[in-house]
């Protein structure tokens, strides 16, 4: 599988050209907030250098969108449970990013709108807690809802910086045709247990998103 680099989201800790200008930092951040995507891009961090911390630098606006599978599937071995962790990482480095956030959850019977383009804040915490699992798998529909929307938030916003998580067990009876992303795409693999059905790689393979499992975190 192609690996696509998040090239945005601070995956760089370098300072910018113009030290001390509007769009450069002036220190390269390397004691700083840590930021968790890149991070994860780069593999289980192992030592305290694997970490990619936050560069004290003006960004441009970013738009995360979060799709979260939240099917029954998802209960088994606590995958859910334990991928809340990665999530309340992700929402906090996108509060301190003062990022837009979008997120869609995908359950029951079809997939469902959180947050559309707001700003990520501590609100999102209580809301974490509350998630829970259950019903079907409308996977593809909300990987398709929220490729159609992000097209339409690119027009109107050219500038705008978006990337994409999805976080999945990929339990589904098989993989349609997806829209495609025209930003870089994470796609976390949640499924566990003993017997797997491996369609989450096989999901981020036609997304040409980066594969990560949950347990390589």
């Amino acid at each position: 599988m192609r690996s696509r680099q998040w090239s945005g989201v601070n995956a760089s800790p370098k300072p910018g050209a113009l030290g001390g200008g509007r769009n450069g930092a002036a220190r390269t951040g390397s004691h700083g907030a840590i930021a968790w995507l890149p991070t994860l891009l780069r593999g289980r961090p192992r030592v305290r250098a694997d970490l990619v911390h936050q560069p004290r630098s003006r960004r441009p606006q970013q738009l995360w969108l979060v799709i979260v599978d939240a099917s029954a599937s998802t209960r088994r071995h606590q995958a859910l449970s334990l991928a809340k962790g990665l999530l309340a990482g992700v929402f906090d480095d996108a509060y301190r990013q003062r990022a837009w956030l979008a997120l869609l959850t995908a359950s029951g019977n079809d997939a469902r709108w959180q947050h559309q383009g707001l700003r990520a804040s501590a609100a999102l915490q209580p809301w974490l807690d509350a998630l829970g699992a259950g019903g079907g798998t409308p996977l593809a529909e909300a990987i398709n809802q929220a490729a159609e929307w992000s097209a339409v938030r690119h027009k109107r916003y050219p500038a705008e910086q978006q990337r994409v998580l999805i976080v999945t067990d990929g339990r589904v009876k098989h993989v349609p045709p997806l829209a495609p992303f025209s930003g870089p795409v994470l796609l976390v693999d949640i499924e566990r247990g003993p017997i797997r059905l491996g369609r989450a790689r096989e999901i981020a393979r036609q997304l040409d998103a980066d594969y990560r499992h949950l347990d390589d975190c």
